[in-house]
């Protein structure tokens, strides 16, 4: 078998979050569930319509360019990209070609080419009952961005990265929620493999619509043209599915041409003076922190490390939760550490919340300052990890803070010392195969007896406490 070199690159559209479409004022709601709901002459391509430009989304596509150190264009301008589909209702589509609103940058070793921007198509709905299909514009004209990267991608996993990483960025800049089972990120591979410096015959896979099936289609391509090279036959240019059901790619059309589109300058839209229209310092001045940024500050801040600060950084609202959190224990004990309150809230709470699927944000009922006061509880020794979880349980379900849980639940009650000795002989005293057993050096028994004796003090019992007092107990 010859070796192949790989070369890949990316593809990546994604809806943009605006509060209208791209080039009328009908809403952007590309999940609207009533069909043709958002639609006008505009977006429809009545004869005599005209278009305008949509500042929101222009603004955000030059926000993800400064992100990722890209060069944002002096002048920019649409094209007519020119071929017939249903869901095309102009049977052109508005987009971008020479002009391009942003140039170059990289992400995780990965070379940008270009991001433009560019108006959706609309959904094909194939209904088996009747045997047709249905067509529902209201994503027709939704702003879509394509992010195309140069052929630096070698594997699928390098891949799934990327887009993982990017997908994460457009999210903490705000610019799209960038679901892809929504199909509102969708990515497309070009790959070839050669033998030589000469590239080989490129071929298009599309419909990869989750990360698994990017890493998957890529790395099943890279196996399948090598098996025809191997073979001697020839790689045809070709646009490529798909298949996640029997994981592989099957082939759909002979892949187009750029000249086969026949691009050409929009008429009925003005090139976009983006140095006039747009102030790039004031929005770089005004760009939040990135996930890079952030997991390196986490890192340094709260004394975790990178595996922790990634878990955290990948949900931007458990990112800020973990902080205001944090930023309550600090007032509380100054100094404190954080890997407590890490573990609680990406075990025991997490835990929690799938169980009762609620995410972070205003399903929470644990405010970030009584999850604090949790952790600085735990942090006095002043409840064991029953407790614990019995507490926190009572604050996801009521939203209390854990002081009043205590006292709800009967905990804050101390426990006399002859209250712990009479349990301790109790437990003894039920127990004499045990207590045989650890006569004999069986050390572990004392945990079994230290967990009968929490069953009767109803978990307010200290284990250590417990350990020392069987000790002295047993001769």
């Amino acid at each position: 078998m010859a070796a192949y070199k790989p070369t890949i690159g990316l593809e990546i559209h994604t809806i943009l979050k605006t509060q209208t479409k791209m080039f009328c004022g009908c809403l952007n709601v590309p999940d609207e569930k009533q069909p043709n709901a958002n639609i006008c002459p505009i977006c429809m391509a009545h004869p005599g319509t005209l278009p305008t430009i949509n500042k929101e989304a222009v603004e955000k596509v030059i926000k993800l360019g400064i992100a990722l150190n890209s060069q944002i264009a002096e002048v920019s301008k649409f094209d007519r990209k020119n071929y017939f589909y249903p869901d095309l209702p102009k049977a052109y589509q508005l987009s971008q070609y020479d002009q391009p609103l942003v140039s170059g940058g990289e992400l995780n070793g990965i070379r940008l080419r270009r991001i433009h921007l560019e108006e959706d198509a609309a959904r094909l709905l194939h209904d088996e009952k009747i045997k047709s299909t249905l067509v529902d514009f209201n994503r027709a004209g939704v702003p879509l961005m394509e992010l195309v990267t140069e052929p630096d991608v070698t594997n699928g996993k390098q891949a799934t990265d990327f887009a993982k990483e990017l997908q994460l960025i457009m999210r903490y800049l705000g610019i799209s929620d960038a679901d892809m089972e929504k199909g509102h990120m969708r990515i497309e591979a070009n790959l070839s493999l050669s033998a030589d410096e000469k590239l080989g015959t490129k071929v298009e896979v599309k419909n990869l619509n989750s990360f698994k099936a990017v890493g998957d289609a890529i790395d099943y391509e890279i196996k399948r043209q090598t098996e025809f090279l191997d073979k001697g036959e020839k790689i045809i240019q070709e646009t490529r599915g798909w298949d996640d059901k029997n994981k592989k790619t099957v082939s759909q059309r002979l892949k187009e041409e750029a000249h086969d589109y026949r691009y050409f300058p929009e008429p009925d839209l003005p090139s976009l003076n983006i140095k006039e229209l747009f102030d790039s310092e004031k929005i770089k001045m005004e760009m939040p922190e990135l996930p890079a940024q952030k997991r390196e500050r986490f890192a340094k801040q709260y004394g975790l490390n990178k595996d922790q600060s990634g878990m955290l950084v990948e949900n931007k609202l458990m990112a800020g939760y973990f902080e205001e959190s944090a930023s309550e224990l600090e007032e509380l004990a100054p100094g404190a550490n954080f890997q407590s309150l890490f573990n609680y809230l990406t075990s025991d709470l997490k835990g929690l919340m799938k169980e009762g699927e609620v995410d972070f944000g205003e399903k929470l009922k644990i405010s970030p300052e009584y999850f604090a006061r949790l952790i600085f509880l735990i942090s006095k020794n002043e409840l064991n990890s029953r407790m614990t979880k019995d507490i926190l349980a009572e604050m996801f379900k009521t939203g209390l803070n854990p002081e009043d849980v205590i006292k709800l639940k009967g905990l804050d009650e101390t426990v006399s010392e002859k209250s712990l000795s009479e349990i301790i002989d109790s437990v003894i005293s039920e127990n004499p195969k045990a207590i045989e057993d650890y006569k004999k050096g069986q050390e572990n028994v004392i945990q079994f007896l230290i967990g009968k004796a929490m069953q009767k003090l109803k978990g307010r019992g200290n284990p250590d406490q417990l350990r020392d007092l069987f000790k002295g107990e047993i001769k």
